[in-house]
């Protein structure tokens, strides 16, 4: 196919030219009824219960056909398979677009009586109202936008580095390539346009990113708000670009593109598609065919202007399913058997690697890989992000399924080990001299919070197990994460968060710096582990928490500061969310402590008990593991019916009502000074917080207060 070349990194494909008609296709002439029946079929979905996004998805007929017809290796038999192409679609309202091929190229679960239940009450419905990962054909769950980008840069990560590491001349084991939808919105997300450009500097090649640019948004035409050069945008990304002027038809076209970008050897592919959103319907090309059914008289006209009866609702053409099902040797159960013999003689020859291999497939850790965290850790006062580093980087060091990477923040967060490699394109030669290669393990992510987590989404989500990912940055910025770290829960994959300089001691840097809210957004949120250890034995105790939760996110928040190293301290105990450090049978009060102001807790209980108030330490790590003991361990932890509890930590109050009866905490945002003097401008001290428990006390017992009514001190 001859392209006609018009800007720098930029082909235009215009099946006009002579040249262009020289691809050929199978199939070719069943292009025409199989648009026209899959349009047909999208609008009756969409009316039958009134609901939903017809628009997007009838436009980009064309690009489904030219991918799970022409293009993408899969196998409708074995949807789990290792190697094959993985879909993203970031553009996730348009979710019918992806059921519907799922049910044309034979997914078994995926029956027509499946996509009517889209939009119904059926609670068995397999076609929500955004892909979600639990269902067989979907990579990722996705709906909030520019999060599939991000997600679809990990994907693509996760196949360069598996294939840098055990492909083997005559053995591409890993060979993948990952395709992304996105639509106008998706490009205007920063998430999406961080992940872009970190993919133009990975030189990704093995991803491809199609744009349905049919120029709408929900408030009208995608002008009213963006008047860019989009293809000189990715171009200056790094990117190749591909521009198709007949999105919505030219499958030919779309095909010869998505050919040209999978050949690509140095960037990533742009593919500007133009289409027409709704095509076919009363409004087509406008906003109003963007999420709503066209209500019944438009339907029966589409019926008509595309060759069908009005009354033969869901009717697919069975010339249609046979189109499917003899299209090219891109998919289908040979696919999976000859990876299978490949794997075989592969291990067969490279036995050592082979087995490892296979443990990754099976997203296996080795055996020993406890024995990696170190049994001896500091007993004089340490930062508990030392004690992070400590810990991960055997682990990261020995442990190949470990990805670990940082937002700017190497020198702060102690994740780099001795001899690591960077994740990094291998020609790039930077002016510092950190130099890498696909092999590497150590993600330099820059100052790009939100889309280091949707990516290390991505990376998890490629095959469960296979690759751990971990991020680390300061605990302030997991609020510009946050949206990346909940999609990470909701799909319950396993990424493992390190969030330093996490309260007040974080000092001069002042109360931009010092997380005050953000625990309380991430303890309320579901599948997520937010531990928060108090000193090294605890951090050790977090990772192995960490680690064991196959099906969860964890944010494992350190310190900036030097803390005390408590004898105490168990990290086997962490598992249980809070356990007790110091008993006393005649205790009057516990307090709890937690994480970097555990030593407040602990100097508050020796004052009080100079003062002949008898005081028992809870360490409360992690609410969430608490909530999943027994009622009886949760009962003896606390002794609600025998003492009143005080929590203290340097965060608001929200949710620690649920345990104790008052706090110690923080009513406003931080201040700029040096860490210890800001714990004592907010009254973190041992002295200050025994005297403001001794008052409580005294409150209760004149019933100046109830035990039942939460009180901040």
């Amino acid at each position: 196919m001859a392209p006609s070349a018009t800007t720098a990194n930029h082909v235009e494909f215009d099946t006009n030219k002579s040249k262009v008609k020289s691809l050929q296709l199978d199939g070719n002439e069943d292009h025409d009824l199989v648009l026209r029946s899959f349009r047909v079929l999208i609008a009756d979905v969409v009316q039958q219960f009134n609901g939903g996004h017809p628009g997007g998805a009838m436009g980009m007929a064309a690009i489904g056909v030219a991918l799970w017809a022409y293009t993408m290796r899969y196998s409708p038999e074995h949807p789990d398979w290792f190697n094959r192409d993985r879909f993203v679609l970031s553009n996730g309202h348009t979710c019918l677009f992806q059921y519907t091929f799922l049910h044309l190229a034979g997914y078994k679960h995926m029956t027509m009586n499946q996509l009517k239940t889209y939009h119904s009450a059926s609670e068995e419905s397999l076609c929500p109202g955004h892909p979600e990962i639990e269902h067989t054909g979907i990579e990722v769950t996705t709906g909030p936008l520019g999060q599939g980008i991000a997600n679809a840069v990990g994907l693509a990560m996760a196949t360069k580095n598996l294939a840098a590491t055990y492909n083997k001349p005559g053995y591409d084991v890993v060979s993948n390539t990952t395709w992304c939808m996105t639509g106008d919105a998706c490009l205007q997300e920063g998430v999406g346009l961080e992940a872009i450009s970190l993919a133009g500097h990975w030189k990704l090649n093995n991803l491809v990113l199609i744009f349905d640019n049919n120029n709408v948004t929900c408030d009208g035409s995608a002008d009213i708000a963006v008047s860019e050069d989009i293809n000189a945008k990715m171009a200056a990304s790094g990117w190749n670009v591909i521009e198709i002027m007949d999105g919505s038809h030219d499958i030919q076209g779309i095909v010869a593109a998505l050919k040209s970008a999978k050949e690509s050897t140095d960037k990533p592919t742009f593919i500007n598609c133009h289409t027409i959103i709704g095509v076919g319907s009363a409004v087509a090309g406008d906003a109003k065919a963007h999420g709503a059914a066209f209500g019944q008289e438009d339907v029966d006209n589409i019926h008509k202007i595309n060759g069908f009866k009005a009354e033969d609702k869901f009717n697919v053409p069975e010339k249609v399913y046979n189109f499917f099902k003899t299209q090219g040797p891109s998919r289908g159960a040979n696919l999976v058997q000859e990876w299978e013999d490949l794997k075989k003689d592969y291990c067969a020859e490279h036995s050592k690697l082979g087995l490892e291999f296979q443990a990754r497939v099976k997203g296996k850790l080795p055996n020993n890989w406890e024995d990696f965290i170190p049994k001896d850790l500091p007993t004089s006062a340490t930062a508990t992000r030392k004690s992070a580093g400590l810990i991960c980087n055997p682990l990261a060091q020995n442990i190949p399924n470990f990805m670990v990477g940082t937002a700017d923040l190497s020198p702060s967060v102690y994740m780099a080990w001795p001899d690591k490699v960077d994740f990094q394109s291998p020609d790039l030669i930077t002016v510092c001299g950190i130099n890498g290669n696909y092999s590497g393990r150590y993600i330099h992510y820059g100052i790009r919070e939100h889309a280091m987590a949707a990516i290390a989404n991505g990376l998890a989500a490629f095959n469960p197990g296979t690759i751990v990912p971990v991020t680390s940055s300061f605990f302030m910025f997991y609020l510009y994460a946050a949206p990346g770290i909940r999609m990470g829960a909701l799909q319950e994959l396993q990424a493992i968060h390190i969030a330093t300089h996490d309260s007040i001691g974080t000092g001069e840097d002042g109360p931009t710096h010092q997380p005050i809210e953000i625990a309380a957004l991430y303890r309320a949120m579901p599948n997520l582990l937010y531990i928060r250890p108090s000193d090294s034995e605890e951090t050790a105790g977090a990772f192995t928490v960490a680690l064991k939760a196959k099906h969860n996110a964890t944010i494992i928040s350190t310190s900036r500061q030097n803390l005390p190293q408590n004898k105490e301290s168990r990290r086997d105990a962490v598992k249980y969310g809070a356990y007790v450090l110091r008993e006393k049978e005649d205790a009057t009060v516990t307090i709890i402590g937690v994480g970097a102001e555990m030593c407040f807790a602990i100097e508050a209980a020796e004052q009080l008990a100079q003062d002949r108030v008898s005081a028992r330490i809870v360490s409360f790590p992690c609410q969430r593991l608490f909530e999943q003991q027994t009622r009886e361990y949760r009962r003896s932890t606390l002794q609600s019916n025998k003492t009143v509890a005080v929590v203290v930590e340097a965060y608001a109050a929200n949710g620690w009502e649920r345990y104790a009866n008052a706090s110690i905490s923080m009513k406003t945002f931080g201040k700029s000074l040096p860490g210890k003097v800001a714990y004592e401008y907010f009254g973190f001290n041992g002295k200050v917080i025994a005297g403001k428990i001794q008052a409580y006390l005294e409150d209760l017992k004149q019933e100046r207060i109830w035990k039942s009514e939460f009180v901040e001190l």
